[in-house]
């Protein structure tokens, strides 16, 4: 088989809005976790998220574009521009055909259908827009139209899995000959009354308003729920043969996924779902030595330290953890497509994030999760994993470009 390499890497989120300002604050343990300006949460139970800060969509898209779409459309556009022009990749220049796109959200354009379903409510006009502005294909949509990518057109909505589904969905399509390129794209923008207070009622969020900085605390034993992030990333994908032709640097090499499914609450998590996940990934990649996970670690009670257990399960010697949830809260939809692209970063620089926030431990959660400042190590090999509400789960695995 041809090996599938990573050829280019967009990102925005709380702490950045390149792939290279987001890299480095990660890097440093900046982060992104304030008190919601999107609206007006004075009197929610949850007032603080990780929003993308001095963002203007009118760099990646038309003004018309902008009022017809959803926020997680703009901010994955964002992603996508610096994605390609990273790969050095101009789609109108080679055989669009051969060129498409995987793109991941977990939930859409929940702001623009809270909008619209408001307006219903009081009698106003609904905009026309509205649908296609928000269901959550457009985001694949969009980049195609505008970038003339005129291959296979995807969308996954695996909840908080999707965007590294997004990647693997990416591969399978090279793989099985349908394109040379492809373009895995994941976008989240949820943090509006709706998204904030529906998960804030299923007590899924952190109350910890008083200390923003300090309220995502992955893996720490006073950890009381995930804070909400908002961001997107996108990753190039092609052939190494198509990569060498045209002279592109790659970054990594895609060794293996896995995917699976819990098949057994809707919310809660299994130790048995994300073990076959990572062992079919690892079995993929030929069983290497992995050098770090960059894991999904929500700084949920519960999801820690299932997914603890779940790497005791899977390693003899399980390898460095870490998460970055700490620093950019939980991107949802996006968080897949945002790790693996931190992952493949930590690969190349060989250096890993660090977990910030961890100062007590908890006895459910005792590996080594390179607690609050970054640590170089040679990589050669890298994991990330995530988890999504429905047991859906995924694990990729990257290599050193050789």
């Amino acid at each position: 088989m041809n090996p599938i390499v990573i050829t280019g890497i967009g990102m925005i989120n709380g702490v950045g809005n390149s792939a290279e300002s987001a890299f480095e604050a990660l890097i440093e343990g900046v982060c992104g976790i304030d008190h919601i300006t999107h609206f007006d949460a004075s009197g929610d139970a949850v007032r603080i998220a990780s929003e993308v800060k001095d963002f203007d969509p009118g760099s990646v898209m038309d003004p018309k574009d902008i009022k017809k779409s959803d926020r997680f459309i703009h901010l994955g556009m964002h992603a996508l521009k610096e994605a390609l022009a990273d790969a050095a990749l101009e789609p109108q220049n080679g055989d669009a055909t051969r060129m498409g796109v995987s793109a991941a959200t977990g939930i859409g354009g929940l702001p623009m259908m809270q909008e619209n379903i408001e307006k219903n409510a009081f009698g106003k006009k609904i905009s026309p827009f509205f649908i296609p502005g928000s269901i959550t294909n457009m985001l694949a949509g969009y980049a195609s139209i505008y970038y003339g990518l005129k291959g296979p057109n995807l969308s996954s909505t695996t909840a908080c899995t999707a965007g590294l589904h997004a990647i693997n969905q990416a591969a399978k399509t090279i793989i099985a000959g349908g394109a040379d390129v492809m373009v895995a794209l994941g976008a989240e923008a949820c943090i509006c009354e709706t998204g904030i207070r529906g998960f804030s009622a299923m007590k899924a969020l952190s109350t910890h308003n008083d200390d923003p900085k300090t309220a995502s605390r992955p893996f720490d034993k006073e950890r009381d729920g995930f804070v909400m992030g908002e961001g997107a990333a996108a990753l190039v994908l092609e052939t190494l043969e198509h990569a060498q032709k045209r002279g592109a640097k790659i970054y990594a090499r895609l060794a293996g996924f896995g995917e699976s499914a819990d098949a057994g609450h809707i919310t809660a998590p299994s130790t048995d779902g994300p073990v076959r996940a990572m062992r079919s990934a690892l079995q993929m990649a030929g069983n290497p030595r992995v050098d770090y996970i960059n894991a999904h670690g929500t700084s949920t009670p519960l999801g820690d330290a299932n997914e603890t257990k779940a790497f005791k399960a899977v390693f003899e010697s399980v390898p460095p953890v870490s998460s970055i949830k700490g620093s950019i809260g939980h991107c949802l939809g996006a968080t897949g497509i945002i790790e693996a692209a931190v992952s493949i970063m930590a690969l190349e620089r060989n250096i890993m994030p660090p977990t910030i926030n961890l100062r007590t431990t908890d006895e459910a959660c005792d590996l080594d999760y390179v607690a609050n400042t970054a640590r170089e190590k040679e990589l050669q090999t890298v994991m990330s994993t995530n988890y999504g509400f429905g047991g859906t789960n995924g694990a990729i695995i990257f290599t050193k470009a050789l």
